[in-house]
């Protein structure tokens, strides 16, 4: 009864902290779609307590060996996982980035540096007391978990530069953040820039699926990075698909701008180049018209982030195609963009989805914080002398 009371009281501390950094947002002006990353609501916490069960299941990466094979010379070679270092993380407005970072390195092997945003200062310290009480109970140095309680930006400059104490940085925010600790880091960075999602309607969609995943891709949460901020309709299907469409959209609040052949189907407003291109966080949906396959693949490789991208499909082939050719770091079939998450790909949780290509691409999760090296095992075989 008394570790309920003491659960309780912790939920209650962390509830009560995140609604001082909501009010004080309100208070400031921060957007909408900020405020929406910001809020811990009663199921995001509980969203967090399952995630840090499921980290907590899965299988340890550190010191596991695969390939290990012979060499003509008698000697075995093979690599095994190991942890990166220590680890600092930068990031904004969600403050349930603490408790997954700080989950995913611990299991991983890591140390790790956080530092929140201003915004959620309070939220974070919560979150770190529940943290430092955890590592105390279960006799864990204090130090390996560290989370940075000044919102000085001077502290982001300091841990950016410093790779003789910081071996990874994974920069979580908007664009003039990652755009500024990709520039001045001196260690070596995880990032993605945006998540400009895309969801093709074929030629060859079932339409009313068609329809729930569009809806679900773009209204589940305005303010994550795997909302569909770009629908791409087949010309074939247009005039049938695009009406309900837009009317079910319009309901929910949702403005749309189109291409002019978008415009002649539906009342929206004119998309402009720039639109292609933005990544909304917001209920804002462009919408364009295509030829066909071969365009749409162009258009998501032209203007999109290389985050994720969806195709609606009943033709293998197609599908296949759009698989094969679209850079993105997770391409989905018949499924919306909102996916696109650690703890829905059984990762646990995720300390950021990467669009780059070197060293993780997708979701990050436990093995995406370790590394490899090579493993050499011999009996005494010494190089240039045939093996006994």
């Amino acid at each position: 009864m008394a570790s309920l009371d003491r659960k309780s009281t912790r939920l209650n501390s962390i509830a009560a902290a995140n609604e001082q950094d909501l009010a004080a947002g309100r208070a400031n002006g921060l957007e909408p779609a900020l405020l929406e990353r910001l809020a811990l609501t009663p199921a995001r916490i509980d969203g967090m307590i399952v995630g840090l069960r499921q980290v907590a299941a899965l299988p340890d990466p550190v010191g596991a060996i695969r390939d290990m094979s012979y060499r003509p010379s008698g000697i075995q070679v093979g690599k095994m996982r190991v942890p990166l270092g220590v680890i600092g993380i930068i990031y904004e407005s969600r403050p349930n980035v603490t408790i997954d970072a700080a989950s995913l390195c611990l299991k991983s092997g890591n140390a790790t540096i956080l530092r929140g945003g201003s915004e959620a200062i309070h939220s974070n310290r919560a979150i770190a007391a529940c943290i430092q009480r955890g590592l105390a109970e279960a006799d864990l140095p204090a130090a390996v978990v560290q989370v940075v309680e000044t919102t000085d930006r001077a502290a982001v400059g300091a841990l950016i530069s410093m790779p003789e104490y910081v071996d990874v940085i994974v920069p979580r925010g908007g664009r003039g953040l990652i755009e500024r600790v990709s520039r001045d880091a001196r260690v070596p960075v995880i990032k993605h820039l945006d998540g400009i999602c895309h969801v093709y309607v074929s030629a060859h969609a079932d339409l009313p699926k068609a329809r729930r995943i569009a809806f679900n891709a773009k209204t589940y949460r305005y303010g994550i990075c795997g909302a569909m901020e770009t629908l791409l309709v087949d010309q074939v299907v247009a005039e049938d698909f695009l009406p309900a469409m837009a009317a079910q959209f319009r309901e929910k609040g949702v403005e749309l701008r189109g291409c002019e052949r978008t415009r002649a189907i539906i009342d929206a407003l004119p998309a402009t180049e720039e639109d292609w291109s933005t990544e909304y966080l917001a209920p804002i949906l462009s919408i364009r018209v295509v030829d066909g396959l071969e365009q749409a693949i162009e258009h998501i490789n032209h203007y999109g982030s290389h985050h994720t991208d969806s195709i609606v499909s009943e033709h293998q082939g197609d599908t296949r195609r759009f698989v094969a050719e679209v850079d993105s770091s997770s391409v989905m079939i018949n499924t919306p963009t909102c996916f696109a998450d650690g703890f829905e790909y059984g990762l646990g949780a995720e300390i950021g989805i990467s669009t780059d290509k070197l060293h993780a691409r997708g979701p990050v999760g436990l093995e995406g914080l370790t590394c490899e090296k090579y493993v050499v095992v011999g009996d005494g075989q010494l190089r240039g002398q045939e093996p006994v």
